[in-house]
């Protein structure tokens, strides 16, 4: 049985360093790879960042009499994207981007037309009271960027982003305040901080966004780069046949992270 035990130590010994050799070879084709990019003028990066700030009405409609808390939450961004430098200066880049735009907010409205469901059942009509809101919405977006090099370090991005909605919620509650059924003159019903009407418009969320990216980045060191993106949403997050919110509300975030340049 010794002699087996040796041809198999042996077997396993040269499937390993076959594993190895393979493994170099193949990394070995990578970095060639990425040479070969280079000098053709491509070159790629992987981006992850934090998102933070709001989807909102612009300008802020009558409706919503003044905003008592703003707290931006946990949004991440990932990307991996492509450059293709025309000249010295001029490229554009193409990128993949994986990301959440989250954010949570309290303001006090008036005549706010509104649909929740509280301990009477579902109500319909005009809210003036407490609004809290709450969005995380998740997407994979496509921004297409003319980018310009400023000196060795800096460089600044703009062009347009399309976005797909993966998940979604958008939803919150109503308190200390009345609403007037159906109209703004209705039958009155009055809501407290301990009974408040709920509301969730995840499922009526527009699956598909567009609009416009500005972006700054600077070359720290060799492969790491520091960048602030700023997205502004061109479309509403809910179409335009949506009753409830009768005003569009735009996405408008800014990404701060770090990128590392292959």
């Amino acid at each position: 049985m010794k002699p087996m035990k040796y041809i198999y130590a042996f077997l396993a010994g040269a499937l390993l360093m076959f594993a190895a050799s393979s493994e170099a070879y193949a990394q070995k084709e990578r970095n060639m790879g990425i040479v070969r990019s280079a000098l053709r003028g491509l070159h790629y990066s992987v981006r992850a960042g934090y998102n933070i700030g709001g989807t909102s009405p612009l300008p802020l409609p009558v409706e919503i009499r003044g905003i008592n808390s703003y707290k931006p939450l946990m949004g991440f961004s990932i990307e991996g994207n492509m450059e293709k430098y025309l000249n010295n200066n001029w490229g554009l880049s193409i990128g993949l981007r994986l990301e959440n735009k989250m954010m949570s907010t309290d303001a006090t409205v008036k005549n706010y037309k509104m649909s929740m469901i509280s301990d009477e059942g579902r109500l319909d009509g005009y809210w003036t009271g407490k609004v809290k809101t709450y969005v995380k919405n998740s997407y994979i977006s496509l921004p297409v960027l003319i980018t310009y090099r400023i000196g060795q370090r800096w460089k600044v991005k703009l062009g347009p982003y399309f976005s797909y909605l993966m998940s979604g919620d958008f939803s919150g509650s109503a308190y200390d305040g009345y609403l007037r059924k159906s109209t703004p003159i209705g039958a009155k019903v009055e809501l407290d901080a301990d009974h408040p009407g709920s509301y969730d418009f995840s499922d009526d969320l527009e699956k598909f966004n567009a609009g416009l990216q500005l972006g700054a980045e600077w070359k720290a060191f060799s492969h790491l780069n520091v960048y602030m993106d700023l997205n502004w949403g061109l479309k509403s997050v809910f179409p335009k046949d949506f009753e409830t919110i009768t005003f569009a509300m735009y996405p408008i975030y800014a990404t701060f992270g770090f990128a590392y340049a292959f």
